[in-house]
């Protein structure tokens, strides 16, 4: 998809509506307000409407106070154009696709492997690091200045989709834009505080009663966690803490894989399943067998069963990748 379609959609429109996937995290979030402002800064009318409500630590960004969270109140709201970001399935950012009810176009604009093209303008660019790459692209295409907040938008969704530049979507490209967003005096050590070290002390004691459930497989290559929901029966999480627990499977000597299951917190019976990989096993094709997707070191899906037949079909389906 050329850049010239999506700025020609944009220039057309008067009014936005911007949302994301459910669950969102840093890029998701920084490309919203981003993307917000980009239109702002072009006279036109935008709203953000998510599924959910802002993750915890993301406070300090500016714009947050903006953003509105889908309501069984909010029925019509009135746009010209619905823009989805950094979702690869239309019906990954939950209800407010379901307000499209008077079929206005939707801007497709995700990094995603498996971005289902669902939108009547797709720009998919599965090397890019980001959706907040890509926004800077955007923003770079239509001469639009940036400032400090837009920078911080931006750079909080390189580093989170890129695990602090550590995973092998970091480009050159990414290191080039980020050295761009770092005039603007970001102060990238407060920032990766509050991203990554900010963690309430009741989460962290939870971190520590499900670590001990981590087990190996296939010869040390496989390594697994699972969250059963009778250990958070009572307990408010505030802290997403996926990525710090496949972070402690990924780190393990020989581990090629690292997955987490979730009992029941996508819905009764199912399973949440996250796996990241260091880079041999496309995990987004395990995902993808099991309808979800992601990218290739990087995926998830949402599987229904009981938690051990689901485990049961994952880790048989990872072990074939291995071979």
């Amino acid at each position: 998809m050329s850049l010239k379609k999506v700025v020609a959609c944009i220039k057309r429109n008067k009014h936005f509506l911007i949302t994301t996937h459910i669950n969102l995290e840093g890029d998701a979030l920084g490309s919203e307000l981003a993307f917000y402002r980009l239109l702002k800064s072009m006279g036109k009318s935008a709203t953000i409407l998510n599924a959910d409500d802002l993750p915890y630590g993301y406070e300090f960004l500016a714009d947050t106070n903006k953003i509105r969270r889908l309501r069984k109140t909010i029925k019509d709201i009135k746009f010209d154009c619905l823009v989805v970001l950094d979702c690869s399935d239309l019906g990954r950012c939950g209800g407010v696709s379901k307000l499209n009810s008077h079929h206005k176009p939707i801007l497709n604009i995700d990094h995603h492997i498996s971005n289902q093209r669902f939108g009547d303008i797709n720009w998919v660019d599965a090397h890019a690091s980001s959706v907040c790459e890509m926004i800077y692209q955007l923003y770079k295409k239509l001469d639009l200045p940036l400032n400090r907040e837009i920078a911080m938008f931006l750079y909080v969704g390189m580093l989170t989709d890129t695990g602090g530049f550590r995973y092998p979507n970091t480009t050159i490209l990414t290191h080039k834009i980020v050295a761009q967003l770092m005039k603007y005096e970001l102060d990238i050590s407060q920032i990766y505080k509050n991203v990554y070290e900010n963690i309430p002390f009741p989460d962290m004691k939870l971190l520590s009663e499900i670590l001990p459930t981590i087990r190996r497989q296939a010869n040390g290559k496989i390594a697994w966690l699972q969250i059963r929901s009778n250990l958070l029966k009572n307990k408010r999480i505030s802290f997403d803490l996926t990525e710090h627990l496949l972070n402690f499977a990924r780190a393990i000597k020989d581990v090629e894989v690292a997955v987490l299951f979730k009992e029941n917190l996508y819905g009764k019976f199912g399973v949440g399943v996250n796996l990241r990989s260091r880079g041999k096993v496309d995990v987004n094709r395990i995902a993808s067998f099991f309808g979800g997707g992601g990218h290739r070191t990087a995926s998830g899906c949402t599987i229904p069963g009981k938690i051990g037949e689901v485990r049961k079909k994952v880790l048989a389906k990872i072990r074939e990748s291995l071979r």
